[in-house]
């Protein structure tokens, strides 16, 4: 009988530990895909992927992956992912969106990659805290035409409302005044055709545009409109300090920095990335207070202790007039916290760890915020809407609470998110002071269709106004 030598089986041993080790660190994620090769699971991640994240969540884990239409999709929806997500350089922004901003603005991977840094740092400053008092007038004066134009009463679908107030004050102030439509014909086109644009923006992203026959037309007609109306917006300056618009600094850059004719889609990219959540996180903001009588009458009292007695006189809103109003802005947030995007993303350049998994590098490393958001560690009764939790909040040195993420952190942090917050306080001001306002209908449910972006109401939302005497 042969005997194995103690050396054999200490070399065989190593190896076995050896090929042990190596299978646990590339073991990757749960991978949910499907019996289609390259679709995957992606018909039924497709109809509503926040309760399909929902229920992978449930039964995988808080990080799984998901394959669908030739993407593999690795998602985070607890802390343990975000040190990764935030500060590892083997993961990456830029390498992430390319494609989709090529898809849904026909910018060159080759122009986005060259020139985003360079607008991220212009666009950032121009909406920075620093000079964020340039647009409190402009905003303030903008929504008193709106509201003007809404007549002394009334009932409409809340969203529509929001839309017909905020599409105009934003267009005129970021990209040229007076360029957003007063006809009546031409108004109802925007609408009918950013709409679109918006709902279609996520299946723009991910599928060919051939695909998307009726979004594909409404893009094209946004970006008629920018080329159109490009030579105008070049040449017309604020009347007050002759200032640059953003968008006016951003065809400068462009000019400087390319020969290639790009301005009219990064035109569309701006009105997109400041309508898209600006709208809907507004809406929410005014469903919340209004369904909750004792906020409501909170906000109304400060408000009259801040301008007199609601409704009497036109009035101005200062930076002074913002800090006197904390609950307004912690609604605002608090609002963004529950309806916050379900997911940011970033590209995985090589393989990184995460709890006992290693994510392959090509995967897109999808955090999510919606999740994140709704962990009682950091946020005590998580789906209840509390704006007084945010007293805790250093906002005045512009700290947010730990954990949250709806406008991303790190190097890309949303550019526009302080005015985007400043632009809903002085709308809340605004309407509250001139209307007496109600909801006819129970605050609705929030859709489940998109991944991108802050959730969507599911259904209609009506609201009855009548101008205070």
């Amino acid at each position: 009988m042969e005997f194995i030598s103690p050396t054999v089986v200490i070399i065989l041993g190593c190896v076995a530990l050896l090929l042990f080790l190596q299978w646990k660190n590339l073991r990757g994620p749960p991978c949910i895909g499907g019996w289609i090769p390259w679709i995957g699971a992606g018909f039924e991640f497709g109809k509503t992927p926040l309760q399909f994240i929902e229920k992978a969540r449930i039964k995988y884990g808080p990080i799984f992956t998901i394959v669908a239409v030739g993407t593999r999709m690795t998602f985070v929806t607890e802390e343990e992912g975000i040190n990764v997500f935030l500060k590892s350089k083997e993961v990456n922004f830029e390498l992430a969106v390319q494609t989709p901003v090529y898809r849904t603005a026909s910018i060159p991977k080759n122009i986005f990659l060259k020139l985003h840094e360079k607008l991220y740092i212009m666009v950032k400053g121009k909406m920075g805290t620093f000079n964020l008092y340039r647009f409190t007038g402009q905003l303030t004066e903008e929504l008193h035409e709106q509201l003007e134009n809404l007549g002394p009463h009334g009932t409409m679908d809340l969203n529509n409302l929001v839309r017909h107030l905020l599409y105009p004050v934003t267009v005129n102030v970021l990209f040229k005044k007076g360029l957003f439509p007063t006809n009546e014909r031409k108004i109802r086109e925007f609408h009918q055709h950013f709409q679109a644009y918006d709902e279609g923006f996520e299946y723009g992203s991910q599928l060919p545009e051939c695909l998307l026959r009726n979004w594909s037309k409404s893009k094209n007609w946004l970006l008629a409109l920018f080329e159109k109306n490009i030579p105008d917006i070049k040449t017309c300056k604020s009347a007050k300090d002759n200032s640059p618009t953003v968008m006016q600094a951003l065809l400068d850059l462009l000019e400087m920095e390319t020969n290639e004719q790009k301005s009219p889609n990064y035109g569309l990219l701006l009105l997109w990335a400041s309508l898209s959540n600006a709208v809907p996180v507004a809406f929410w903001t005014f469903a919340f207070v209004l369904s909750h009588p004792n906020i409501h009458r909170a906000i109304m009292e400060a408000i009259s202790s801040v301008f007199g007695t609601a409704g009497k006189d036109k009035i101005k809103v200062s930076e002074d007039d913002l800090k006197k109003l904390p609950l307004i802005k912690w609604c605002i947030l608090e609002t963004i916290r529950l309806r916050a995007p379900g997911v940011i993303t970033r590209k995985v350049l090589k393989p990184v760890k995460i709890l006992n998994y290693t994510v392959p590098s090509g995967d897109l490393l999808m955090l999510s915020p919606f999740w994140l958001h709704r962990n009682p560690k950091y946020f005590p009764e998580p789906d209840l809407f509390k704006p007084e939790r945010w007293k805790k909040a250093n906002l005045e040195k512009h700290a947010f609470l730990d954990c949250f993420m709806a406008f991303g952190s790190g190097k890309y942090q949303c550019p526009g998110r302080w005015l985007a917050l400043l632009e809903i306080q002085i709308f809340i001001i605004l309407i509250l002071y001139y209307y007496d306002c109600s909801l006819l209908d129970p605050l609705p449910r929030q859709s489940s269709l998109h991944l991108v972006g802050v959730q969507q109401p599911e259904g209609q939302c009506r609201i009855q106004f009548k101008q205070r005497k």
